[in-house]
C-alpha cells in the first residue's frame, strides 16, 4: 500500500519496463478496502500483466509439503508464494512474514 501513498521510483521502473506481473488476489485484496483514486488504480493493476493462480487443492498440498503451517501466513499469502513458485518469479512484499517465509524459498525480490 505505501506505493501508493508515497510513490516508488524502482517500481515504477519496474512497471515501466514491464517486468512486474500482479496476482489476481492482490487486485481483489485492494478492491476491498477504500482507495484514493480507487477506479483509477483497480484499472491500472488490471492492465498489468497476470501472475498464474493455483487451485486450492494444490494450495493444501503446497502447504503440507512446504509446511507452511504455523508460520503467521495467511492463504492469500500461501497463493501468492505458490503462484511464485510455480511461475519463477520473485516476490515483492512489505510483510514481515511473508517476507521471511519468501526468503525462505527463494523468491523473495530484493530492491537493488
Amino acid at each position: 500500500m505505501s506505493h501508493f501513498r508515497e510513490g516508488n521510483s524502482h517500481l515504477k521502473k519496474l512497471l515501466l519496463d514491464e517486468l512486474v506481473v500482479c496476482h489476481p488476489f492482490i487486485i481483489g485484496e485492494l478492491a476491498c478496502g477504500h482507495l484514493k483514486n480507487r477506479e483509477e488504480i483497480i484499472s491500472l493493476l488490471k492492465s498489468i500483466p497476470k501472475a498464474r493462480t493455483v487451485e486450492n487443492d494444490e494450495i493444501l498440498h503446497f502447504i503440507e509439503n512446504r509446511k507452511l503451517m504455523g508460520l503467521g501466513i495467511g492463504l492469500i499469502d500461501v497463493h501468492l508464494l505458490a503462484s511464485s513458485l510455480l511461475t519463477n518469479t520473485l516476490l515483492w512484499t512489505a510483510d514481515k512474514q511473508l517476507s521471511t517465509v519468501s526468503s525462505k524459498l527463494n523468491i523473495l525480490y530484493r530492491e537493488q
